[in-house]
């Protein structure tokens, strides 16, 4: 398999921290205590889906048992089911289909319940989806995330941000690579630094090692204040939930408005391509 950088192509956008942050909300509240009736996994082949777990397994430890709710961890959705958990990553598409909506001709993966509705995920690029036993799966994207705090929780602080920016290995990385790389911070990807750098007022490839004091407190906050604002507004006006509605939030940097004059001096924001992506930014507002 090959790795994440290997396979992003500039542009891509891919579900991040606020998107699951959403998405696992809607979940809870849409589909909690329904049964599973069918399984459906690798219905439409895909170079680049890959499975947690058995496959041959999914039907046998899902069917009969019943949704208890979704939680977010990083870029991951966790969905209790019974006591099994059925995991999607970055990368997968979620839908929910109501009774009479027709379902995806090409799918990876799909779930349906008692009540004739259904929950399908797609794959456009890569991701990975599947189930397993709660403990079972030792995949270390997954355990990371799991194991480090989240930049909208209080235990993500000023003093934990410090032991992470002030790391001796860190130090000749640009701030693309140092907050969107490595699960520094899991969730956190090329997405959403966009904003939390132009917000910061700091260029993508300006290196850690040259940051002041004034510069870490920004790039901090900003971590803190833009991801809360995406999540608040349900993800990125780029994404879209599992309803198929883009995200409120409205992307400062992005596809969306590349070529665009900046909000705040009017510079045309320039999009340029960097570290296997696209970053997005102001030359005017954002420090090299």
């Amino acid at each position: 398999m090959q790795s994440k950088s290997e396979l992003k192509r500039s542009g891509d956008i891919m579900i991040e921290l606020p998107e699951a942050v959403n998405i696992s909300k809607q979940i809870s509240s849409t589909i909690t205590g329904k049964k599973v009736v069918g399984i459906v996994s690798g219905h439409s082949p895909h170079k680049f889906a890959w499975y947690y777990g058995d496959q041959n397994r999914y039907s046998g430890i899902l069917v009969g048992q019943k949704i208890a709710g979704a939680e977010a961890y990083g870029g991951f959705v966790e969905v209790s089911v019974g006591k099994m958990k059925v995991l999607f990553g970055e990368g997968v598409n979620l839908r929910f289909h109501d009774k009479e909506g027709s379902r995806p001709t090409k799918h990876q993966f799909l779930i349906e319940f008692d009540d004739r509705t259904a929950l399908s995920a797609v794959v456009q690029m890569y991701g990975g989806m599947g189930a397993f036993a709660d403990g079972e799966l030792d995949n270390p994207y997954y355990l990371t995330a799991k194991a480090k705090p989240s930049p909208l929780s209080m235990a993500f602080d000023e003093d934990y941000f410090h032991s992470l920016v002030n790391a001796t290995e860190v130090q000749k990385l640009s701030l693309k690579a140092f907050l969107a790389t490595e699960q520094r911070i899991p969730g956190l990807g090329n997405g959403v630094l966009q904003d939390i750098l132009f917000n910061a007022g700091l260029h993508p490839k300006k290196k850690v090692g040259t940051l002041d004091k004034e510069d870490i407190r920004s790039v901090f906050q900003s971590v803190k204040t833009t991801l809360g604002r995406m999540s608040a507004g349900g993800g990125r006006d780029t994404e879209k939930d599992i309803f198929g509605r883009a995200g409120s939030y409205v992307t400062i940097l992005s596809k969306n408005t590349a070529g665009t004059p900046c909000p705040l001096c009017g510079t045309t924001i320039k999009k340029e391509s960097y570290l296997g992506g696209s970053i997005y930014h102001c030359g005017k507002c954002q420090r090299l």
